[in-house]
């Protein structure tokens, strides 16, 4: 299929281009606009782009690739758009339908990125060595002496690189199976345990595991699970992503099967519970994602109907019981893709308000991107400085020392950005929302 200057089965859909009605409402909440004044850097900007190539009046290549990879997708123009405008399948699909036509309209960065994407993130036997290698660099001190007294020393383009990298600590979360099985059971859900989350955040999921576990829940996490497919998926790298989004909904289906638990879709299984929100909204839209494949498609969008972010999951328990105080000042940063994707934003405020002791301090825009987008702050990092400078303002004006997140994207960026608070640097910590819940847990006994 083809149209205009765009190829393949992702061509974006003429009916949601005409939905725009060029109001503006998306320009006061993007973060590119905001930070460049540019119309062609906002969401309206970038639809009449698209526009333009899917008549054929402009070319889809490497040049369009430049205006929609500075574009960080985090869809807050969605939710202040008047006409549902489906900004963020547009994007993906004008991304996807522009590698579509090969080389020459993919930048090298492009094609680098979908390489690290497919040969290292989507290969644990790959991705695990390098996370080893980031521990050992941690462990040895070497990091400290880089960021300390040799920062000076490196380049400037290095010492902001070095500054970036992970800082994977504590031992990876690698379990499968069954991860915990409650004397009294309510439920049983599976568990995306991902790519890159365990390995970097494992304390991540090693409170969630714990806060469902006290819900009363058994969780299985599926031993053929694999990466969720969010960061191929927005990288316009599409085929990737479907073959990722297959493998995930056959292994989950399959969840129950080594518990004793009849196998086939959904066995046994109250819900697939993800503690990523960029994971869990793509895998929310594995439906869309395999709409052309009539194999999969009914399969994905029954599994999507499936998908619960722990969040979500948990405020819909009676959860309340048994939290001890924790007497912490908190400010609640509202992942993008939880918030604006997934329109999740009263369950993890209901969750902290719910902590005896703990007090939430609401940042003026808390739901203004922090600029890590994924993959965005290694390809775009002089504009993800600027959108992060900004959230960090913002945090800095709440008085709170706790960051709470829903995604570990968002963590890596936050703790990078107090690092450099020269406020927040040493005193301020960066927590996931359910890592805040299990503490209060523990301290009530």
């Amino acid at each position: 299929m083809t149209s205009g200057a765009f190829v393949g089965p992702d061509v974006p859909a003429l009916p949601d281009l005409q939905n725009c009605i060029h109001c503006g409402f998306c320009l006061p909440v993007c973060p590119t606009y905001i930070a460049t004044g540019q119309e062609l850097e906002s969401p309206r900007g970038r639809l009449h782009l698209i526009r333009a190539a899917l008549d054929g009046r402009a070319e889809a290549s490497g040049r369009l690739l430049a205006h929609l990879d500075l574009c960080l997708q985090c869809r807050a123009c969605e939710t202040a758009c008047p006409s549902n405008v489906p900004y963020g399948r547009i994007v993906e699909d004008a991304r996807a339908a522009t590698m579509a036509r090969g080389v020459r309209a993919r930048p090298r960065s492009w094609s680098m990125r979908a390489l690290t994407l497919r040969q290292v993130i989507a290969r644990p036997r790959v991705l695990r060595p390098a996370f080893a290698l980031l521990r050992l660099y941690g462990r040895s001190g070497v990091q400290r002496l880089v960021r300390g007294p040799l920062a000076r020393l490196l380049p400037g383009r290095l010492r902001e690189a070095e500054a970036q990298a992970p800082a994977p600590s504590g031992r990876p979360f690698r379990r499968s199976g069954v991860l915990t099985a409650p004397e009294q059971r309510r439920g049983r859900v599976a568990f995306l345990t991902g790519c890159v989350h365990g390995e970097l955040y494992p304390s991540m999921h090693e409170a969630t595991v714990r806060v469902l576990a006290r819900l009363g829940f058994e969780v299985v996490a599926p031993l053929a699970q694999a990466c969720c497919g969010a960061l191929h998926s927005h990288g316009g790298d599409v085929e990737a992503a479907r073959d990722l989004a297959r493998r995930n909904i056959a292994a989950f289906d399959d969840a129950g099967e080594g518990a004793g638990v009849d196998a086939g879709e959904g066995a046994g299984i109250d819900a697939v519970i993800v503690n990523a929100a960029g994971c869990g909204a793509a895998m929310k839209e594995y439906g869309r994602l395999l709409r052309n494949d009539v194999e999969w498609r009914d399969r994905a969008e029954r599994f999507a109907t499936s998908v619960r972010d722990v969040l979500e999951f948990v405020a819909g328990q009676d959860f309340a019981a048994g939290l001890g105080a924790l007497d912490i000042n908190v400010t609640l940063q509202d992942a993008c893709h939880l918030a604006h994707a997934q329109g999740i934003r009263d369950a993890p405020r209901e969750i902290l308000r719910a902590i005896p002791g703990l007090r939430l301090h609401e940042m003026a825009t808390p739901d203004r991107c922090c600029g890590s987008a994924g993959f965005y702050s290694v390809a775009q990092p002089e504009m993800s400085r600027t959108v992060l400078g900004a959230k960090m303002a913002d945090v800095e004006s709440t008085g709170a020392t706790v960051i709470a997140t829903a995604n570990p994207g968002c963590t890596l960026q936050l703790e990078n950005g107090v690092r450099g608070s020269e406020l927040l640097a040493g005193r301020a910590a960066v927590q996931h929302v359910i890592e805040l819940l299990d503490a209060s847990y523990r301290a009530g006994g």
